[in-house]
């Protein structure tokens, strides 16, 4: 589940926020050129990164003014009124004093930040960013570029090699990236941001940094020359410096992307932390009403409501009864996890007889395998096989795979050979099994 997105008040603008993780340390996260911090967990790469960052620091994010959900204005902010909306939303946090996170355009924010307000930042972590704007975009040819990309095609994704050249062609990511340019900014603004970011030259303050400060950057990175992570090294005084390999622009895409949070937990954790699992074997659990639509008409909406909460009821007692962890309810049917499967599959069974006395009749489909973790959900092609399993299964039947049969030897739980069977969209055939009445 996302974080909920609250307000500060900067003035007489509002600044969107969010709040999430809970480590011991405080990090305050300054976006890149444009942001919409609710849109960033719909890309399940950026949403592992940021729950990685998580997992070690309370991570507090914004969207600049002018951007994303903060209020839109009239005149583009210079940098002191930046600064007093970072300090608006820590205080609306309730943060006194954090570390501070700029990654690519908010790096220079951070680091004026950081040299004005030493007592409100304990550390400074910047990525891919720059001192001055011509690490950025050097000439007025490739500016001039990138504007006529802005009035012509913004929101169409196409600036994707110029950030991420490793998703080129991947046309999902695209998609993304373009809503994130739609939302993030609409073109007349990211013309004026980029007018104003052009300015930006925060080159003489890097030597009154004093707080301790870590810097990463990618060799090959597309957007900034990495010139310009070599610069704010030289001139931040006692700088750490690390160059990782890679052409990728933004922090979550990349071989190294877990590496990058890795080293930023180090550097502010003093150890290097222990990422929370995003894989993990575990046993679905797939049930469906059988005949729902027609009972539903036969019923009516109220009474149907009424006879689905009761199900849905007999179905989570017993979740808990099985030790079973409900993943997702659509409809009628559930989406379970266990972390063993003989508890699955007696899971299944018991649901199946329990329904019966509602006058409902269930088909249900198990499988094992390894699965990906988003936050409290699961997802992968473990899960996409229970759910083609179930979808195998008539009334009353409970179906499994073999892996399943397999692993539950020596349960007592006896099994009918349905023999082998393609999946839809699954690769390979499947043997399937289902569980004997008795």
């Amino acid at each position: 589940m996302p974080p909920s997105t609250r307000y500060a008040k900067s003035g007489d603008v509002h600044v969107a926020y969010q709040v999430f993780g809970e480590g011991s340390v405080d990090l305050v996260l300054a976006p890149g050129f444009v942001s919409h911090i609710e849109n960033y967990w719909t890309e399940p790469d950026f949403a592992r990164w940021l729950l990685r960052l998580g997992s070690f620091c309370r991570v507090i994010m914004f969207d600049k003014r002018g951007t994303g959900l903060s209020d839109r204005v009239t005149e583009l902010p210079g940098m002191d009124q930046r600064m007093d909306d970072v300090r608006a939303v820590m205080d609306a946090v309730g943060v006194q004093r954090a570390a501070l996170l700029g990654i690519s355009e908010g790096g220079p924010l951070t680091a004026l930040f950081a040299a004005t307000h030493p007592e409100r930042c304990r550390a400074l972590v910047l990525y891919g960013t720059f001192a001055r704007f011509a690490s950025w975009i050097p000439t007025d040819e490739e500016f001039d570029v990138f504007m006529q990309y802005i009035d012509r095609d913004w929101g169409s994704g196409a600036s994707l090699p110029k950030f991420a050249p490793s998703r080129q062609g991947d046309a999902a990511f695209q998609e993304w990236w373009g809503r994130f340019e739609r939302l993030g900014a609409s073109p007349s603004a990211a013309v004026a941001l980029m007018r104003m970011n052009r300015q930006i030259d925060v080159t003489d303050v890097l030597g009154s940094i004093r707080v301790p400060t870590l810097i990463i950057h990618r060799t090959g990175d597309v957007t900034v020359n990495v010139e310009g992570g070599r610069l704010l090294a030289e001139r931040i005084p006692g700088a750490r410096y690390v160059e990782l390999p890679g052409e990728d622009h933004i922090p979550f895409i990349g071989d190294n992307a877990a590496e990058v949070a890795d080293l930023i937990g180090e550097f502010l954790t003093g150890s290097r932390p222990t990422p929370p699992a995003d894989r993990v074997l575990a046993t679905v659990l797939f049930t469906d009403i059988v005949g729902a639509t027609e009972r539903a008409a036969a019923l009516g909406d109220r009474r149907w409501r009424d006879l689905l909460d009761t199900h849905h009821g007999v179905v989570r007692e017993q979740l808990t009864r099985f030790r079973g962890r409900e993943i997702d309810t659509a409809g009628d049917g559930f989406l379970a996890a266990f972390d063993g499967p003989a508890r699955a599959v007696r899971c299944a069974r018991a649901v199946l007889q329990e329904v019966r006395r509602l006058g409902l009749e269930i088909r249900a489909g198990v499988h094992t395998g390894e699965c990906e973790v988003m936050g409290d959900k699961l997802s992968g092609i473990a899960v996409h096989i229970g759910a083609r399993v179930a979808g195998l299964a008539g009334a009353g039947e409970v179906l499994v795979s073999g892996t399943v049969k397999d692993l539950v030897a020596g349960s007592g739980i006896a099994f009918e050979d349905r023999g082998v069977q393609v999946l839809k969209g699954v690769p390979g055939e499947w043997c399937i099994y289902a569980v004997a009445s008795t």
